[in-house]
């Protein structure tokens, strides 16, 4: 009798074994397995506001989906951010399709002003050169563009890149706030410059190391040190509050700036559901809603994380 019940306790503990071991399994799985499957992803974003919108939004909607994110937003400028991509130290983060005319300058001028052309384009040659993927981007032009002061727009009777051209050959007094990036690279500021027959000096040129507009804005606003021009872009949300007109590039100089998720493929092979969770999110992002978006954080002060998370459970993207 004894060893009957023996082997019956024994029974019992085989089998109560068994359950804990399954029930923890599965409480693993359930409560954090998937996320250790799935991660970490390093999200970065450029140094503006913009970059700090979309970046967050990024964030946002991987870690509902069970990713763990190493949220490295507001990282750098454009060269530092895309040596860190390019070297593996990021895995993802939203960059512009005219910037392909910048990462790849012997590919051809022409199909960068076309929205359609320069995304196939980008794609095409990040993927064969660097192994990087272009998502879907956002129907938005966020181009590069200068900005004036209206005062200045209305009483010399400023409306385009050619008009400005005309007013600084007459020794208009002139004073641009922008980023060194916005200064020195080719295809911006020099490309303005010679196509519309102009040369700014040293001496009219307040020159910012980071690319927030929001910045290079409210110095032409407050005039700070005889600013009365801008670096600006064309999703920027606070230029009407400032009192700023974009001077239109009536030449076509620069090309269409589409925000689009860029991630490395090594970590689209390991989470092709990436693309699927931000496409949705990029589709909704048009002009006026990047321009409303932005103006929220740049003009009434709102955190970009707080911004992004609202959008998103307003879209119902987010729960």
């Amino acid at each position: 009798m004894k060893r009957a019940v023996g082997k019956f306790a024994l029974f019992l503990l085989v089998i109560a074994l068994f359950s804990t071991a399954s029930l923890f399994a599965s409480g693993s799985a359930e409560s954090g397995g998937s996320q250790a499957k799935k991660g970490p992803v390093v999200v970065a974003s450029k140094i503006d506001t913009e970059g700090a919108l979309l970046g967050n939004m990024i964030v946002q909607m991987l870690e509902q989906n069970g990713f763990q994110v190493v949220n490295k937003t507001e990282f750098g400028t454009t060269d530092v951010i895309r040596k860190a991509i390019t070297n593996g130290e990021i895995d993802i983060y939203p960059e512009y399709t005219g910037n392909g005319a910048f990462f790849f300058p012997d590919s051809s001028s022409d199909v960068w002003k076309n929205a359609q052309k320069g995304y196939d384009t980008v794609k095409k040659l990040d993927k064969e050169k660097n192994n990087l993927v272009w998502l879907q981007p956002a129907p938005a032009n966020n181009t590069w563009a200068i900005a004036v002061r209206k005062d200045l727009a209305e009483s010399e009777n400023l409306k385009t890149l050619d008009d400005l051209g005309a007013y600084l050959r007459q020794g208009g007094t002139f004073k641009l706030a922008a980023s060194e990036e916005f200064v020195t690279r080719e295809d911006v500021l020099p490309a303005f410059e010679k196509t519309y027959n102009f040369n700014l000096t040293d001496n009219q040129l307040l020159t910012f190391s980071g690319g927030n507009t929001a910045t290079t804005e409210q110095a032409a606003a407050r005039q700070t040190d005889g600013v009365n021009a801008a670096m600006a872009y064309g999703t920027d949300g606070q230029l009407a509050a400032l009192g700023l007109k974009v001077l239109t590039d009536n030449k076509g100089v620069m090309p269409v700036y589409e925000p689009a998720p860029l991630v490395r493929q090594e970590v689209l092979n390991s989470y092709p559901e990436i693309a699927d969770i931000l496409a949705p999110v990029f589709k909704s992002l048009d002009l006026e809603t990047l321009q409303t978006l932005n103006s929220r954080i740049a003009v009434e002060g709102q955190d970009a994380a707080s911004v992004a998370q609202n959008y998103l459970q307003s879209k119902g993207f987010l729960k």
